[in-house]
């Protein structure tokens, strides 16, 4: 069976983590990920929403395997999932999460690759990793601190602490904190409409950012104008441009635009 579902609707390709009792993440997930994700592009799919099946998001990695392995095993086999993970976080168009129930693990780092996280009001967010005297092996812990900062990061990296969806959207990790009942709906609301906008413009925003992280605002300075100035050569821009300046100089309002993703 799956472990994770893909479908596409409205240009927004839906994963679905399901994988019941807990939505564990191993080898069959991953590869499934990257599938869906190559999937997606084929697909022309311009927002992907990333959700699960349960009460819970999911518990983190199935560990069932891991005591019987060598070192060099394991380390091939976490190498691959990072790859699967980074893949879903650099692709170029909008990735957003409905989070319910607890996150926690591998399945919290799912979670920090998405762009934008919708959580129920009954959310937990844990790194449980410590329980068992290991770390965040898929680069979780500097994720959370890109986010909230390093102090809060490593705090709940050594505790293992439940943190509320409520205190994760006060410094900054979680975006909506939603009723339960309706973060899959909200999330896929949002989806939709990033969908529908100027996804090249979206793209080149997350292209900034990810060089913000390693160059800093200065380095980022340098890089800026290979990121934006192809966009003024899109047939979205082409088209709205004018529009907007012939609106613009006759007083009139300006019109909405239907973007095309080009």
């Amino acid at each position: 069976m799956p472990h994770l579902h893909y479908s596409i609707e409205d240009s927004v390709a839906e994963f679905v983590v399901d994988n019941p009792p807990q939505n564990r993440i191993g080898d069959q997930f991953c590869e499934e990920l990257v599938a869906a994700i190559d999937q997606a592009h084929v697909d022309g799919a311009r927002a992907i929403l990333l959700r699960s099946t349960g009460e819970n998001f999911s518990y983190g990695g199935d560990i069932t395997p891991w005591p019987g392995m060598e070192i060099a095993e394991l380390r091939g086999k976490f190498e691959g999932y990072i790859s699967a993970f980074n893949r879903l976080e650099r692709v170029s168009m909008p990735v957003v999460s409905a989070v319910r129930g607890l996150c926690s693990g591998g399945g919290f780092e799912l979670a920090l690759r998405t762009d934008i996280i919708f959580a129920g009001e009954s959310a937990r967010f844990a790194h449980s990793e410590q329980t068992i005297g290991i770390v965040t092996l898929l680069g979780g812990v500097y994720r959370l601190a890109a986010r909230a900062g390093r102090a809060r990061a490593l705090e709940w990296a050594m505790t293992s602490e439940q943190v509320s969806a409520a205190r994760m959207a006060e410094v900054g990790v979680v975006n909506h904190v939603v009723p339960d009942g309706e973060v899959e709906a909200r999330a896929r609301e949002l989806a939709v409409r990033l969908a529908a906008g100027p996804t090249r413009a979206h793209a080149a925003h997350k292209a900034l950012l990810r060089a913000w992280e390693s160059l800093g605002a200065l380095g980022t300075d340098d890089a800026m104008f290979d990121i934006a100035m192809p966009l003024f050569e899109t047939e979205d821009v082409r088209k709205v441009l004018p529009a907007a300046v012939e609106a613009y100089v006759s007083g009139a309002p300006r019109p909405k635009f239907d973007f095309q993703g080009r």
